[in-house]
């Protein structure tokens, strides 16, 4: 029961529905989501923990860079994710998409070559 608890929880905040359906195109570091959301940091982290604590994101390490990204293993989880994702077009969230996108062209630093 307490599973399903956390795994309500976490999806029933709206930034967190947008995290999730910013990882529906694949891994993201947390500076690029920080950029789309355009959000502090700690706050971002924050929610990202409890997405990850409910067993809803995987988390990769690349060098110096922790990359997230959806945990659809679980048929359950994956049957919410996608729920999520049919529910939330990408013009709901163009900005945030728009930032992403002007972020990693721009500026991503996981993406240099230093």
């Amino acid at each position: 029961m307490k599973e399903i608890v956390k795994i309500f929880h976490a999806l029933s905040d709206e930034t967190r529905l947008k995290i999730i359906k910013l990882l529906e195109k694949g891994e993201l570091c947390v500076c690029e989501i920080v950029s789309a959301l355009d959000m502090l940091q700690p706050k971002v982290s924050f929610h990202l923990g409890i997405l990850k604590e409910a067993g809803l994101l995987k988390i990769r390490r690349k060098g110096k860079w922790i990359l997230y990204s959806l945990n659809d293993l679980d048929i359950f989880k994956r049957f919410l994710i996608l729920s999520v994702l049919e529910k939330i077009s990408d013009e709901q969230i163009k900005k945030e998409i728009e930032a992403l996108k002007n972020f990693k062209a721009n500026q991503s630093p996981r993406d240099s070559k230093t």
